[in-house]
Parts: structure tokens; sequence; C-alpha cells
């Protein structure tokens, strides 16, 4: 499908997602490689997928014309200054997952202004259902945005914003979104214990039920309000219980949540930044 040469340096569930995607979308393994540390890992890689893999970093990035970074934070100052000779002597393009690292860090860790695209995937990515926020530096042109939204197309829906700032939005949408719905799911099924159904039964029901919700949002052209006014008949049983989940005033909740999240966000990327 393509000669881009790929470079994954970390080969965690979030590489392993992305290349899995990427297979599947069409790309030869061929020109797909990946760093670990762990051995173990490294021969799940190669054996599942046919990619060829390292122990090293330097080897994986050579030759490349993408380099995913996809390690944890804490990692990210020692793996951009590791491999950053090597990227600043062919240039790729650099996409970076790891959450709260900002741009200016990983370009002065890595020794210059490299095209470079932050991504703010979630865990659902990991079932190729994922909601990808990004951003591209200035140094990014056209084909380099393309290239960055095809690959992580592969795992989800993406979506670009406009400044690097709204990623920590992001963040606390879609990023730190999952565990909302989980929460939501799992205080339905405790409810439905409750009105004494069994707790296999709650699960189940539960996990339909948001299936069924997620799916016909996604197919419908209303939004979520106008869906849920569908399914509320006056005098119903659907009304009476969205009365008290009114009256606690969900929205208002859902709002000092997301910022809550933000604002960590914010920080965390403030002490990364710091990072000399």
């Amino acid at each position: 499908m393509t000669t881009t040469r790929i470079a994954f340096i970390g080969g965690g569930n979030m590489a392993t997602s992305l290349i899995a995607g990427l297979i599947a979308d069409g790309y030869a393994p061929e020109t797909i490689q990946a760093a670990d540390p762990n051995p173990e890992r490294r021969d799940l890689l190669r054996s599942r997928y046919g990619v060829r893999t390292f122990a090293d970093n330097i080897d994986a990035v050579n030759g490349a014309d993408t380099v995913v970074v996809c390690v944890k934070p804490q990692l990210a100052k020692q793996v951009c200054a590791e491999i950053g000779d090597a990227v600043a002597a062919r240039a790729p393009l650099v996409i970076s997952v790891m959450a709260g690292v900002p741009e200016q860090a990983m370009q002065r860790w890595l020794g210059g202004a490299l095209p470079l695209v932050r991504a703010m995937p979630n865990t659902p990515a990991m079932v190729q259902t994922g909601a990808i926020g990004l951003h591209a530096s200035p140094e990014v042109g056209d084909e380099g945005r393309n290239r960055a939204e095809t690959i992580l197309r592969a795992v989800g829906l993406t979506r670009w914003v406009a400044s690097e700032a709204q990623i920590d939005a992001v963040t606390a949408l879609s990023g730190s979104g999952p565990a909302y719905f989980f929460l939501f799911m799992e205080a339905l099924e405790d409810a439905g214990v409750a009105l004494g159904l069994d707790a296999e039964t709650a699960r189940l029901l539960t996990i339909q039920t948001a299936l069924g919700a997620a799916k016909m949002a996604v197919e419908s052209e209303d939004p979520p309000g106008r869906l849920r006014e569908r399914v509320t008949s006056p005098g119903g049983t659907t009304e009476r219980a969205l009365e008290h989940l009114l009256k606690a005033d969900l929205h208002a909740l859902m709002k000092r949540a997301a910022r809550a999240a933000h604002d960590r966000a914010v920080d965390i990327s403030r002490s990364l930044a710091e990072q000399s």
C-alpha cells in the first residue's frame, strides 16, 4: 500500500494496536519496524505481525520516514535524547502518542524544530474504535498531516485541533472519557441489581444498552439531545428517571469533572515541559 517506512519506539499496547490496524489497512509488514527492550514483546510483534523488531531504538529509527514515539511520558526525555542524532540526520515526521508531553519539549530533546504531530488517543484505540485528537507543529506540511492522519486512523476516528492547548481538552473529553462511561455503566449495573436482577443479567443488559445507544448516535444525524427526546415519552418511565438525573444537574457535574481532568492535564504538561 505504501513505501513509507514507519518506526515505532516502544512496543506496548498502543503501538501494537497501531501496527495491527496498519497491517489490516494494507501496510506491508516489511515497511514497519519497532523497538522495545522487552524480548518477549519483540517476539510477539515479530511472530504475530511479521514486522522487524529491534532492542535498540536507534536501529529502529535508521531509514524511517515516520517515527512514532509510544513510550511512557516519564521516559520521553531520555528516549528523545537517545534517538535525537538519528532523527536529525533524516528529519522524519515524528508522531507522539505520549500523554502530556508538549511539542516544544519534544523538539528540544530531539535537538531541533522537526515536524511533529502530537496525538491523544484513548484506550478504545486498542480495539480499533478509538477517538484521537491531533495537532501538528508549524513544521508539518500537508503531506505530513495526511500521513499522520492515515496512521492514526488505523485505530479509530481522528480530529485535528487548531491549537496544542486544545489537546488538553481532548484529554479531558475523549482521553479520560471511556472511564466516565464505564462509571455510568457500573452505576447502572448496580441499579439493576438493586431492582432484583442477578449481576450477570444486569451487566449484559447494561453493556448491550450502551452499545446500542452508541450505535444509534453514530448512525443518526440527530444530536444526542434529540435522540434522548425521541426515547422519552411524556409521563413515561424514562421521563421519570431523567427527572432525577436532571435535578442532580448532570450537565454541570460533567463540566466540573471534565474541567478537573483538563486542569490536571495542563499541570502534567507543565511539569514535563520544565524538564531541562
